[in-house]
Parts: C-alpha cells; sequence; structure tokens
C-alpha cells in the first residue's frame, strides 16, 4: 500500500505531462470538404534555353550566338479552386499571371562584342495539378503534384530580336506542405515548369529591314523554364 501510495502521484503526473505535450489539432476537418478555394502569391524565375544556328551575316561575317546570361526574379499571383477524389487525392486548378522578364546576351564570336536584351514576360497561366498527399502527422502534410499548365502572353514588345509565341504549354511537377494553422491553412509550395513547345517566335515581318535580324536568324529554336515558390492561403 506504501508503494502504491508512492508511485499514483508519479503516474497522475506523468499523465498529466503526456497530455499537455499532444499536439493540437488545428483545423481538424478542413480536409474533408469536397470543394475549397484560396489564393496565392509568389516568385518565380524564367529561364530560356536556345538552339543557334551558326548564322553568319553575309555583309559582315559576323556570327552571333544567343544565351540568357542571368536570373531575373519575379513576381505571380493568383487563385485556387480544388477538388477531393479520396482521402489522398484532390484535382486543382490555379489560375494566375506571372510577372517575369529574362536578360538575353547576344555574343559575337570573332569580336567578342556583346549585346542584350530585355524581355518582358507576362503570362497568364492555367494549372491543372493532380495534388497526392501523404497522411496528416499533427499539423503538417507533405505532398507531390503533377500537371499541366497552358499559358498566354500577355505583352508583346514588336520589333525586339527575340520574341516568344503567343501560347505555351508547360508540363509541371512539384512539391509542397499543408501547414494547419489556427485560422487557416498555409501553404508554402515550390514547382518546376517545363515547355514541351517551341515557343521561338521565327516569322519576323517586323524586322525585315532591321540590323538586329542577324540576332533572330541566329537563333531557330527556343525553350522556356521556370521555377515558382509561392505560398497558399486557405
Amino acid at each position: 500500500m506504501l508503494l502504491l501510495a508512492v508511485l499514483m502521484p508519479c503516474v497522475q503526473g506523468s499523465q498529466r505531462l503526456a497530455a499537455q505535450t499532444q499536439t493540437l489539432m488545428n483545423k481538424p476537418y478542413i480536409d474533408n470538404r469536397r470543394f475549397h478555394w484560396g489564393f496565392y502569391l509568389g516568385m518565380n524565375m524564367m529561364e530560356s534555353k536556345f538552339n543557334n544556328t551558326g548564322y553568319t551575316d553575309p555583309e559582315t561575317g559576323e556570327q552571333w550566338y544567343t544565351e540568357q546570361d542571368r536570373w531575373e526574379p519575379g513576381f505571380s499571383v493568383g487563385v485556387l479552386g480544388a477538388l477531393r477524389l479520396n482521402k489522398y487525392m484532390e484535382l486543382r486548378f490555379s489560375p494566375g499571371i506571372n510577372f517575369g522578364q529574362k536578360h538575353l546576351k547576344f555574343h559575337e564570336q570573332t569580336s567578342g562584342r556583346d549585346t542584350t536584351q530585355n524581355m518582358r514576360c507576362n503570362y497568364l497561366s492555367l494549372p491543372l495539378e493532380l495534388k497526392l498527399a501523404a497522411p496528416r502527422s499533427g499539423n503538417f502534410r507533405p505532398y507531390f503534384l503533377v500537371g499541366v499548365a497552358p499559358q498566354i502572353k500577355l505583352n508583346d514588345a514588336v520589333g525586339d530580336p527575340i520574341r516568344d509565341k503567343r501560347f505555351d504549354f508547360m508540363l509541371e511537377i512539384g512539391m509542397g506542405c499543408d501547414i494547419y494553422l489556427r485560422y487557416f491553412k498555409l501553404i508554402p509550395e515550390l514547382k518546376f515548369c517545363l515547355s514541351v513547345v517551341d515557343v521561338l517566335n521565327s516569322q519576323r515581318d517586323d524586322l525585315e529591314d532591321n540590323p538586329t535580324i542577324k540576332f533572330t536568324k541566329s537563333v531557330d529554336k527556343m525553350k522556356a523554364k521556370m521555377i515558382v515558390f509561392s505560398l497558399y492561403f486557405e
């Protein structure tokens, strides 16, 4: 009896300590909704890969090489609508606008001269994605996603040596984590996007009498890439 009297307070204290250290489940039923929506803000980095032709200017003998020589940060904003398919999968539609630019360099092979172009790229993006989530652990739930994203360019600079087409089509793969806070769900996400079509606008009637046509002719294909880090709020 004496031993029991000594052990009981210890056991009760351990139970109270375990109860205090249990994680409080924020928004425990939020994932049971059939449909839910939100919005997102993010940063993006756009890149273009060029296939150079080795074109030589017949008048000057110059041979130009085109590349994107540095990354320029951009801004992304949009809305989210998601349809719950089952406990671990949902279909997402997240239309938004990606504001960005690409800094291009034209390098002449013989003389070493360089010329640059700032290509502004503002796109209306229409991603359709499948989200595959792990079981929830406390207030965290990691996930992967795959998807496709048609894009429509909203600006077009006539007269620039390099121009991309009005429409693009990208494949997406990404990862993120649902973080369940007291009043809302915060979702940081990193996504990689790769164009599957040639986006170079090579039909350039606007440059017929422009000396910068030599830069245009130095490239016959362009593929776009983009990295996007977003914060979703639901």
